[in-house]
This record gives C-alpha cells, structure tokens and sequence, in this order.
C-alpha cells in the first residue's frame, strides 16, 4: 500500500475508522504511538491511529536527538535499561533506519574540575558501553570505540574550549538521529504502508477497552471508532485519558544556539555538570549549523501544557554550564532560541524522585499497563527504545497475534539511495532523495532555498506525502525552521505557498 499521507488519505481513512471495528485503537502518535502503530499493523491486524495535534507535536520532537546505548543507566546500575538501549540502537544504525541514525562523536574535555579518578572512572564507563556495543552485534566500523585524545587534538575537533588547564579529551561515539521529528513520520508512513489508518487532528475525549469517543479537530464532528484492543502511548499526557496512570513529569530544555556561535566545532561535547556525580550537559552541533545545548532535569508540577516552555532560569543555567569549559563565555545573545520537552517518567510509590524528589533519579525503564476497562497504556522509556515499547504494548493488548517484526523491518527511506542524490537530501529522505530531486526538475522555482538549506520543494513534499495540514506542521515539525522564531516568521511566507501548491 502506498505510505503517502495527506489531506485527502486522511478524509478516506478517517470514513474507514468510523464504519469499521479495527484490532487496534492507538492514542497518541509521537515516537511511541507510531511505533504501535507500525508494530500493530505489520503483524497484519486492522489499526487506526490517532492524535489530537499532529505527528511528533508532544514529547517526540523536543529530544536530545540522542540513539544512545544507555552509558547514564549503566552508571545508577540499570543494567538492563541500558542493554536495552544498545539493542534498539543496533537496530535503528543497522536495519530500520540507517538513513536517519549515524554515530556521532563526541568529547569530554579533561578540565581542572574533572579530577583524574573522575576521569578514569568516565572511561570505564566509556568502556563498558563499547562492550554493550559488541554484545549487541553493533560493528565498529558504525560506531567506533572510545578513546583519549591529547589537547591539541581536542582543540582540533573543538576550537570553542578552554584551553589553559586542559589535559585532552576522553572521545567516545554514540547514535543520533538527523531529525525526531523526521524518524516519527517515517514511522507513521511506514505504518501506513502496512494498511494503518493515520488520523491527525482527532482528539480521544474518553476510552474504553472497546474503543474510543474521538473529536475531528478541522470540523468538530464527534463520533466513536470502535476496536478490539484499546493502547494509550500519549506520553506525558496518559494521565489525562486513563486516570489511574501516575506519572512523574519532568522537563529538559535545550538551547538554539546561533550559527558560528561556539565555531567550527566538530563533534559533540559531554560537559560534567557541577555538584552531579553522573549527569552531564550536551553540546550538539546540527547539520544545519545550528548547535542544541542541554539538557535540564526538573520536575514539572501543575498541568501538562501542549507546548512547554522554556523557563529564563534553564537558560542562564545552562549557559553558566557552557561557560565551565568555553574560552569564550556565551552570552543571552548567542542563544537563537530554545525548546523544553517533558518526559512521562513513572512515579513509583517509596523510590527516588517520588513524592516531590528529584526527576532525575527515576527510572527511565518503560511500563506496559492495563486499566480494570481493559486498556493498555505504554509509559515512560526514551526515544532510543520506542520499538521495544511498541512491541512490548501491543503484546500485551493482542496477545494472540503473530510475532512482532520491526525489529529489522526498514522505515520508509531506509533502502538504498541512489547515486548523485544530494547529502542533505539523502541524510533526510534516504531513498527517497531523488524524489525530491525530480520534483525540483520539474518545477526549478521549487529549488529556492527557504532557510536552513531547506528548498520549497521539501514543503511541498511534506504536503503531499508526509501529511502536513498547516503551516505549523511544516516549519515545526516537517522541518525545524520554527525553532528560531525569525527564521519561523521569515519562511512563513513559503510554508503557505506550498500548501496552496500542492
């Protein structure tokens, strides 16, 4: 079946899921919920997939953009977590979706405040996770092992740092995906493809383990999508539909630094966060130009808002993190913008971080939950181990179904791309880069670049097969122009013209 999503997809899919009973009812398409979708629907069940907002609007987009093999789990001694995480990684770089995760490499800069014993201790640390690498049958030539690197050779690879005190660097390499956003639609697609049904802009009001009331947010219209199983992967927000699901919610913001802001840096920096034993703040340089930085672990109290803020405190925090290590401290003017995500940590009754505690010390382990009506909910885990949850969720809700087979079912674009594809398409679309490419022959006015390096015709695209309704589901989540309001404001314009076009 074709994998393409858009307007008119969603107008007969959403006709089929209100006449027909289907196996699956999912709620909620972030990472998790597209990945039930998938996991569902390529077992050969009936599936109907749906979201208030659109693909990635919550928790999904607002990531590290990390695929990593746990290293944090394996120092607060999750062992299992953190084998875990090395599999899913495995799988992503290898089979599912090695258009979108690659290694990265990255350093922690041996400064006065990381005393040697600390050192010693990162290695190992470093160590351990390569051989969670070779357990899970990861080749080196994907994602090297570690390494300590003299100060020059640092400096090389990250000019920004410090260099009076500095002893070197410990490089390690770990996974990152090009885009989260980008990997959540991919998945959607893909479930698509397998026959999925989904449906963007539908709100559940009310579950049940036979089905769900739902709200078509374009046109108000209630209405009732019945199913034999019933799984809640809204995340952070299941709480909301299935009350006895106690979660722990927890923020982390990143910054947007501007381009040219910390140089030419060349790999990542892992940056020891003072007074923590085994949390560190992350410097990841984009494709783009752009560099994230973060991330902060706080609890968050009160309603669960659709878009979370990003407090003035986490960013001086975080610049005052930065500024441990930089030769140049950073200013507020360096930073483009920012973006905080929340995390649906499990609030386990007598462990750290309940009861008002500290976020940070939770579990990230995910949890596979049925409420007395008969519904599964699937909470907490992380973006590297959406797969596992999936798998673990509809087990559980469909428990005399097939196997699963994601674990090495290629996502859309994952097949080979064709030779003369531009990187950055390729890097982006995978197989499908030269489908981008053509359409930009066929129409050269496509070909305008609208920032970023992002052309007119990647909107287009997103209108026509990544289910794109609005200017918002372009510039924030198709793309992530709207990271930096200017940028957002500037490309405006454009985002609107494609949806027209298409």
């Amino acid at each position: 079946m074709n994998s393409s999503l858009n307007a008119a997809r969603r107008l007969w899919d959403l006709g089929e899921a209100r006449a027909d009973v289907v196996d699956v009812l999912v709620v909620g398409l972030g990472a998790t919920g597209a990945g039930v979708a998938l996991d569902a629907a390529s077992r050969g069940l009936s599936v109907a997939a749906v979201d208030a907002h659109d693909l990635a609007f919550g928790t999904s987009r607002w990531s590290s953009k990390l695929i990593h093999g746990g290293l944090r789990y394996l120092a607060s001694g999750q062992v299992g977590v953190a084998w875990e995480s090395a599999v899913e990684r495995d799988a992503l770089l290898r089979f599912t979706a090695p258009h979108l995760v690659a290694a990265h490499p990255y350093l922690l800069p041996l400064t006065p405040a990381v005393p040697r014993a600390r050192a010693a201790a990162a290695m190992a640390g470093y160590r351990l996770g390569d051989a969670l690498r070779a357990a899970a049958h990861t080749p080196r030539h994907l994602l090297p092992g570690p390494s300590r690197l003299p100060a020059g050779r640092a400096l090389a690879l990250a000019p920004p740092l410090r260099a009076d005190g500095l002893r070197g660097a410990l490089l390690s390499w770990d996974g990152r995906v090009v885009d989260d956003a980008r990997l959540v639609v991919a998945l959607a697609r893909t479930a698509a493809a397998h026959g999925g049904r989904v449906l963007t802009r539908c709100r559940a009001l009310a579950l049940a383990g036979d089905g769900a009331r739902v709200r078509d947010e374009l046109t108000g219209d209630e209405f009732d999508i019945r199913a034999r199983a019933v799984i809640n992967a809204t995340g952070v927000w299941a709480g909301e539909l299935t009350p006895s699901v106690a979660l722990r919610p927890s923020r982390g913001t990143h910054l947007v630094l501007r381009a040219g802001a910390l140089g030419a840096l060349r790999a990542g920096l892992h940056l020891p966060i003072p007074g923590e034993r085994a949390r560190f703040a992350l410097v990841l340089p984009q494709a783009d130009g752009r560099i994230y930085a973060g991330l902060t672990d706080e609890p968050l109290d009160g309603p669960v808002p659709d878009v979370p803020a990003a407090p003035e405190r986490d960013v001086a925090y975080l610049l005052d993190v930065l500024g441990t290590v930089l030769d140049r401290p950073l200013s507020r003017a360096d930073v483009a913008g920012a973006f905080a995500g929340l995390r649906p940590l499990i609030d386990t009754a007598g462990a750290p971080g309940s009861a008002g505690g500290r976020t940070a010390d939770l579990s990230r382990r995910h949890a596979v939950l049925r409420s007395p009506d008969g519904v599964v909910t699937v909470v907490g885990g992380k973006l590297t181990t959406y797969r596992r949850m999936a798998e673990d969720a509809v087990d559980a809700a469909c428990p005399h179904a097939r196997a699963s087979r994601t674990a090495r079912l290629p996502l859309v674009g994952a097949g080979p791309v064709r030779p003369g594809a531009p990187g950055r398409l390729a890097r982006r679309y995978g197989s499908e880069a030269w489908a981008l490419r053509d359409l930009m022959r066929e129409d050269p006015a496509l070909a305008e670049p609208v920032a970023l390096g992002i052309t007119r015709a990647e909107l287009v695209w997103a209108v026509r097969h990544e289910g794109a309704l609005d200017a918002g589901d372009l510039l924030d989540r198709r793309t992530r122009i709207g990271l930096v309001p200017e940028d957002r404001t500037a490309a405006l314009p454009a985002a609107e013209a494609a949806l027209a076009y298409s």
